[in-house]
């Protein structure tokens, strides 16, 4: 069956509507005065079913060492590609190591993530997220819902590998931040330039993979726009209570995560909770919503969340692959038979982008409300 591209969003399900708009302006999420008090304001309190749980088990994800890959070698690549497909088949998580990231390069990112979310909040408000937009800071997402937050502050940005934009990320943070985040912004331009060549080898082995053309993928991204996170969780004092980030399943193409050495990321695998304890020398790699469309389903876009302690922050840096806002996100034919029908219609990164930022918050459910409204508005 022909399914159209929809490329702009005429109507949408509301699957959250915000009902306490005086109570969310009352509400500031300061890092500097939460993380200190006993009892915690009711917004962040999560339902009994969906609170933290304590000692979850360790995911077993593959550690994949990249060296060879790199450096050319086909055993190697043939190697690598068979531990991704494997667990991209089960949950889509995996660990890459010697992936010639300068590690430099990622502590700079690290020391400038620390010295932004130490600012006072007044001062982090000068690059403040504005509502149905998906850059800037972000202290919790306190504009957007009334319920269930986040116990967390971000700094979001926009990246993009088009030759025409080779300092957008520096151009951005100078403009909210001032002059004097220059230097901050070139470290981010880096940081997200490495992802990026990153990212297109890891399309490579996922590439390899599936069975398909081994630069399909990675053609596919080269000149992705992405997103880049930097996440920052607070200390609380009741932990047990809350999440640092609810669960959900990423809607973008592609994950990487370089965390800190504080524990926090948790897997649901098997109908159980999973941690993935921190390795400063690896990548935490998963496949997000628009790889499992791009892949007709046989890629799994696994549930996942963070979650706080109280006495030591969390900090992660993520990178979101995404594609260009006009690639149609549709499966190569090689993974399209009469055994394996169309399992999602066409769409554009744009329109999914602004369906869960501005009508459906991420869960795990997300693709498949977004291919029903789609399908249904294609018929």
């Amino acid at each position: 069956m022909a399914i159209d591209c929809v490329s702009s969003i005429a109507s949408m399900p509301h699957h959250l509507k915000d009902d306490s708009k005086d109570e969310q302006k009352q509400l500031v999420f300061d890092a500097s005065v939460l993380k200190y008090q006993s009892r915690i304001p009711q917004q962040f309190i999560w339902p009994d079913d969906e609170k933290p749980c304590a000692n979850a088990p360790e995911l077993q994800v593959p550690l994949i060492d990249l060296e060879g890959f790199l450096s050319g070698n086909p055993v190697a690549a043939m190697e690598a590609s068979r531990l991704v497909g494997e667990a991209c088949q089960r949950h889509g998580f995996f660990l890459v190591v010697n992936h010639g990231v300068d590690a430099t390069l990622v502590a700079d990112a690290h020391r400038y993530m620390d010295n932004f979310f130490e600012l006072p909040l007044c001062e982090k408000q000068r690059a403040q997220r504005k509502v149905g937009e998906h850059c800037g800071y972000a202290s919790s997402f306190t504009g957007r819902f009334s319920s269930k937050l986040p116990w967390k502050e971000t700094l979001s940005f926009r990246y993009s590998a088009q030759r025409n934009a080779s300092t957008m990320v520096e151009d951005y943070l100078v403009n909210k931040m001032g002059d004097e985040f220059r230097h901050f912004g070139m470290v981010y331009q880096s940081y997200c330039e490495a992802m990026s060549k990153l990212s297109l080898g890891i399309m490579e082995l996922l590439a390899i993979s599936l069975g398909v053309g081994r630069a399909h993928f990675r053609e596919f991204f080269e000149e992705n726009d992405s997103i880049m996170r930097l996440n920052y969780y607070p200390p609380c004092q009741k932990p047990d209570l809350t999440l640092g980030t609810g669960p959900h399943c990423d809607p973008t193409s592609l994950t990487i995560l370089h965390q800190d050495r504080v524990g926090g990321l948790q897997v649901f695998v098997d109908n159980e909770w999973h941690s993935i304890s921190p390795n400063f020398e690896a990548f935490v790699v998963n496949i997000g919503d628009t790889f499992m469309a791009l892949s007709n389903g046989r890629y799994k876009s696994c549930l996942h969340r963070a979650v706080v302690n109280s006495h030591t922050p969390r900090k992660s840096l993520a990178f979101f692959l995404c594609p260009k806002g006009d690639k149609v996100v549709t499966p190569p034919k090689e993974l399209v038979d009469a055994y394996s029908p169309r399992v999602y219609p066409d769409f554009t990164w744009p329109m999914l982008l602004e369906f869960t930022q501005k009508h459906y918050r991420a869960d795990m459910n997300t693709l498949e409300v977004f291919s029903n409204w789609v399908q249904q508005r294609s018929r």
